[in-house]
């Protein structure tokens, strides 16, 4: 039996019965790592069914393992950001911040960055409005005012030309200058009329450009004031660490600003609380719960790591003092010396397979220079160019294309950009998708906050297309063909695991699925036109799952 002790509103609650020395943590696993330790997931487990008797919006949710001065093992529950506007909830721990100071400031600013975004707004949907629709007024008065003026003058056009061909006129010079002098006259018309619709359109432009002015001054003061409030705010935030050192947040991210939301995730909050309160902390597990978020990164129930961008300086310092587990680098595994395997090769061009954990090309940190990219380099000296004509994810194995000299290079990029290059992937994924075939249209971006993890943005996200047709059928998974009809990072990952694509992750993806043995991603086979000899290139390689 787990019960929670004492006050409802303590966010501890202890195991029971208490676990055996061996099912403890020696270490403080990597938050930065799934999947979380077993202790970790059992406290999850129990967080979850306390979340079900009232179901919330969607978020992320977190349990830290912790060890009183007795001994005693329990877990603390949090959240990220705010419920309902509420820093603390029964059962969950507060902020990180000092949440009164916090929200005083806010208070205190808020009314003014209100008041000047309600300015802003009147004046773009006001007197600039009105503006702007008397200049297209103008426009279509003047435009239609030109087209009746080129009416005329191409009538008198016309009987000019029929007077000059008499004979009488044609032999009399005074007649000849007068017809001159008469197209001479139209076209000062139409000059006339130009610089009249122009000196019209500058007075009304002029008084619009005064506005736009008096406007992006307002939008420069608002955005002082937001800079201001939210340094005010972030004084309200000073983090602590195992040692007990303290420091302000912006130190933690200088030089540059600390992204929005930094300290509300549920991760630092939990470690502020166990060290306010002398909990040792042994290790943690944060999960999405509720419906998914429009990005569609988050699935419910499923264990993530916690985010680098708003949490990575936070944790490193926070956790200072602990024994923390080392995270495993993704790519810094051994990878076979023969690969990759050559499956096609003539004079210009290969085509090698890539196996799965082999990056493309070297990434950052010593741990991750090994990749096709300098292993070809080494193995083929004589070839000159960037060689990877494109890139295959670290997790995904299967057919590169890479050329031998430049002009290869140039001619194949353009083939990808025209689309001229048949791809065809093989994946199994979670669940069973609706329908036995489709298309996928979700604009997608990079998270800031956590990258490399994609995510779907309707309004600022690059266009990714996505085709794909159903296999086989198991009853937990199913296999399909993906044909990607764009080149976005992630892309088939994320339109298989986005509720709004297939709703079915691909099986193993640390990122947007499960972690695995494997992702069971695979480039299956390539086919293009040939640069050079316009024969038609076809390259298969069988899917190893």
């Amino acid at each position: 039996m787990e019960a929670g002790g004492g006050d409802p509103t303590n966010a501890l609650t202890w195991f029971d019965p208490q676990p055996s020395p061996q099912d403890r943590p020696t270490i403080f696993p990597s938050p930065f790592a799934t999947p979380p330790h077993p202790l970790a997931q059992r406290a999850a487990l129990l967080l979850q069914e306390r979340l079900r008797a009232n179901p919330p919006r969607g978020r992320m949710y977190g349990v830290m393992v912790v060890e009183d001065s007795q001994g005693r093992v329990g877990f603390l529950s949090g959240f990220s950001g705010l419920i309902d506007d509420g820093w603390s909830l029964p059962g969950f721990v507060g902020a990180t911040c000092d949440a009164p100071l916090r929200d005083r400031l806010w208070a205190e600013h808020r009314a003014s960055i209100a008041s000047l975004t309600a300015e802003i707004d009147g004046r773009a949907s006001g007197a600039e409005a009105q503006l702007r629709a008397e200049i297209e007024a103008l426009k279509l008065r003047h435009a239609t005012a030109a087209d009746a003026l080129r009416v005329v003058h191409l009538a008198n056009r016309q009987e000019r030309k029929v007077q000059r061909e008499k004979p009488s006129i044609a032999g009399s010079s005074a007649q000849l200058r007068r017809l001159e002098n008469e197209s001479r006259a139209d076209e000062h018309e139409r000059k006339q009329q130009r610089a009249r619709a122009a000196e019209a359109l500058a007075v009304v432009q002029a008084d619009l450009n005064a506005l736009i002015v008096q406007r992006r001054t307002l939008e420069e003061t608002r955005t002082k004031k937001c800079t201001q409030t939210l340094h005010a705010i972030q004084g309200a935030y000073t983090i602590v660490n195992y040692d007990g050192t303290k420091v302000p947040i912006r130190t933690l991210f200088a030089p540059r600003e600390p992204p929005g939301g930094a300290g509300d995730c549920a991760a630092p909050k939990l470690l502020t609380h166990a060290y306010r309160n002398g909990l040792r902390p042994l290790a943690m597990a944060e999960f999405w719960w509720g419906p998914p978020p429009e990005a569609g990164d988050r699935r419910g129930g499923l264990f993530y790591p916690s985010c680098r961008g708003k949490c990575g300086p936070l944790l490193s310092f926070m956790l200072q003092g602990l024994t923390v587990g080392v995270t495993a680098t993704p790519g810094s595994e051994p990878v076979l010396d023969d690969q990759p395997r050559t499956l096609y090769e003539d004079a210009y061009l290969l085509v090698v397979e890539k196996p799965c954990g082999l990056l493309s090309v070297p990434g950052r940190g010593r741990e991750l220079k090994d990749s096709a990219y300098l292993r070809l380099k080494e193995r083929h000296p004589e070839f000159t160019g960037p060689l990877l004509v494109h890139r295959l994810d670290l997790d995904t194995s299967g057919v590169l294309l890479v050329a031998k000299d430049e002009g290869t290079y140039k001619a194949l990029q353009r083939m990808f950009t025209l689309r001229e290059i048949e791809k065809r992937y093989i994946a199994w994924v979670e669940g069973s998708p609706s329908g036995d075939a489709g298309t996928v249209t979700l604009p997608m971006r990079g998270d800031l906050d956590d990258r490399p993890r994609q995510i779907h943005d309707p309004v600022e996200g690059k266009p990714a297309v996505t085709g794909w047709q159903v296999l086989e059928r198991t009853p937990d998974r199913t296999r399909i063909a993906l044909f990607p009809r764009t080149g976005r990072t992630h892309q088939l990952r994320l339109h298989c695991a986005h509720p709004l694509g297939l709703n079915a992750p691909i099986v193993g993806d640390r990122l947007y699925g499960t972690l695995g043995d494997r992702m069971f991603l695979h480039a299956e086979s390539l086919r293009f036109t040939h640069p050079h000899t316009g024969e038609t290139v076809c390259v298969d390689s069988k899917a190893p799952f």
